[in-house]
């Protein structure tokens, strides 16, 4: 099928299958929007008590209840080098409100945890549950319903997704989000990556290694290498939340403060009170989605968004499966090398073109839906401007970039990296999952080999460290999905991998808990599911058994006799010891309700 087609046919299946829950959304929404807001209808007591702290213009603007309200939520902590920016951006939106003849107010803050802080640490059982829990907490911030628009203040990891997933709980609301921008480049991510591979091999010491990632991870500002946290701003811009261009600017600059400073204008411009109301639950609908995917092919973007657009897309009444992704990486080429998937990092992509390029490349090869509604308002080529500082200190939009400015980082349509967009959907005896081929070599796509089977990556590392894992393997890394223990990143079995398959080893991980953004160039068969403590059939391998991981065909299979296959009791693992400390005991009823990977791992009900 030719790729437009492809698009239509893919856009119009999820909304044919979503039609019921997305009819049902769309007049919620609608019920909850009124054309003045919701603040005059609140008692005098609830107004007085909503605007108590104000100053006296402030106090007067919302007495008189005339002028949009913002509501600001917002991730920030400075542990979080993505999120220390966001500890001015208040008062720059308080200051552009007030300019408007508007208000603004901190409506609430939510959770925001490191994913690098907590990498193979018990916290990390904590990282996808704290999506859902942050937007519990975005709904709380807006339930006292004295606002007429929101901006979201958040970056990385699940901070994001649950942001979404809260915004689109208020969809009558308008909601602008704002980015910090990446750090800028310090030590090269594939030189990072080499002393990672050559501490686990002893070659290097501790000491050596802490320097490594201290030139790494050096300032404000998000990592550079193209992770989860990047995706999402890739996603925030294509999908129509973000600012043209705005994705991927440094901190501290003042094109930074500039954008930052038009979102909230942009904000309070597109609320009820308004001639171009423009709410959320309809800025993101099914092309949104289908956008948003695109884009995270073309980009080779994380494989958490598998499940995480999953997710926000039912925040929304809208059905996505895995079969969309696959179907959509079919027809859409990779454009970008960025670490992982290449040797540079987004401040690299976003000098030479970035975010205004790639759309523009994408729209122009028919592969995105122009005709959608965005927060700036004129459809998505309108993001194919990028911004710069005028002289009098605001913005000034310039059209993007007509060739790369390096096409070994960023390319157009007429010659792409590679033909797709590199993530497959496996399918076979031991369930479905995820699998991101860009960065893995092309003689690695399939490995058949003994399976070695583990239940942490704790057990894996003593293997490799005892010199135990010998010849060709698959590791099979189970009981690590979101009824488990959930479902953390596995981010310690890649350099002992990576150093086995430098060794000339064929080697390959096949496991129920997930990789990220950071995948790399192993070939890893992820988010398995069903997963193991859900009954799923990953909990029948055992060692030896020869396991085919298949990205050509889209296969992953285990080579047993179906007879002897059937009639096998699955493997139980104590998970008592994941359940307890560091906070795990609270989420519990998290990981009793949650649903599949392939469902979004999440705690709710679709809309």
């Amino acid at each position: 099928m030719a790729p437009i087609a492809r698009i239509a046919e893919v856009t119009e299946r999820i909304a044919r299958r979503s039609h019921d829950g997305r009819a049902r959304y769309l007049d919620r929404i609608a019920r909850a929007a009124t054309p003045t807001g919701r603040r005059g209808g609140l008692g005098c007591a609830n107004q007085a008590h909503a605007f108590a702290a104000c100053g006296p213009t402030d106090k007067a603007r919302l007495k008189d209840g005339i002028t949009p309200n913002l509501g600001i939520v917002t991730a920030y902590n400075d542990m979080l080098s993505a999120h220390q920016p966001y500890e001015r951006f208040p008062e720059l939106i308080r200051r552009a409100a007030s300019e408007a003849g508007a208000t603004a107010q901190v409506a609430g803050g939510v959770p925001a945890m490191c994913d690098g802080v907590t990498q193979g640490e018990a916290g990390m059982e904590l990282s996808l549950f704290s999506r859902d829990v942050i937007a519990l907490a975005t709904a709380v911030a807006l339930s006292h319903q004295t606002f007429d628009a929101a901006v979201f203040l958040g970056v990385c990891d699940k901070i994001v997704p649950g942001l979404v997933i809260g915004a689109l709980s208020f969809g009558h609301l308008p909601a602008v989000f704002i980015p910090a921008g990446p750090m800028t480049s310090g030590l090269p991510n594939d030189e990072k990556s080499r002393v990672r591979q050559l501490y686990a091999e002893g070659k290097v010491s501790r000491a050596e290694l802490l320097d490594a990632e201290m030139k790494s991870y050096h300032g404000p500002g998000t990592c550079t290498f193209y992770g989860t946290a990047n995706t999402n701003q890739m996603l925030m811009e294509i999908m129509g939340l973000h600012l043209p261009g705005s994705s991927f600017v440094n901190p501290g600059t003042g094109l930074r403060d500039a954008l930052t400073t038009e979102a909230a204008r942009r904000a309070l411009a597109i609320t009820a009170l308004g001639n171009t109301y423009t709410p959320v639950g309809r800025v993101l609908d099914e092309k949104a989605f289908v956008n948003g995917i695109v884009g995270l092919h073309a980009t080779g973007g994380s494989t958490n968004l598998t499940i995480h657009l999953i997710a926000m897309a039912a925040a929304g009444g809208i059905a996505l499966t895995w079969d969309d992704f696959s179907d959509l990486a079919e027809v859409t080429p990779l454009l970008t090398r960025v670490y992982p998937n290449g040797k540079a990092d987004v401040n690299h992509f976003h000098a030479a073109g970035g975010m205004p390029f790639l759309i523009r490349e994408l729209l122009d090869g028919g592969l995105l839906h122009e005709d959608v509604s965005t927060v700036w308002g004129q459809g998505l080529r309108g993001y194919t401007e990028e911004p710069g500082l005028a002289a009098d200190g605001g913005l000034a939009w310039r059209p993007a970039a007509e060739a790369s400015g390096n096409d070994g980082i960023l390319r157009g349509m007429r010659a792409p990296f590679q033909a797709t967009g590199g993530l497959r959907v496996l399918h076979g005896d031991i369930g479905r999952a995820v699998i991101k081929t860009s960065a893995v070599a092309p003689e690695r796509h399939i490995i058949e080999a003994p399976a070695r089977v583990f239940h942490s990556q704790e057990e894996l590392q003593a293997a490799f460290k005892a010199g135990t894992l010998d010849g060709d393997f698959v590791a099979v890394v189970r009981f690590q999905g979101p009824k488990a223990n959930g479902m953390p990143e596995l981010h310690k079995l890649m350099p002992p991998l990576g150093v086995l398959q430098d060794r000339g080893r064929k080697v390959a991980l096949v496991t129920d808990g997930r990789m990220s953004g950071a995948s790399g160039k192993v070939p890893a068969a992820i988010h398995v599911t069903p997963e193991a403590a859900d009954g799923g059939a990953i909990a029948l391998i055992r060692d030896g058994d020869i396991v085919r991981v298949d990205a050509v065909a889209g296969r992953l299979d285990v080579l047993v006799d179906p007879a002897e296959w059937a009639g096998r009791t699955p493997a139980e693992a104590d998970l008592s010891g994941n359940h307890f400390g560091v906070g795990r005991e609270l989420f519990g009823a998290f990981r009793a309700s949650v649903g599949r990977a392939d469902a979004g791992a999440a705690i709710f009900a679709a809309a």
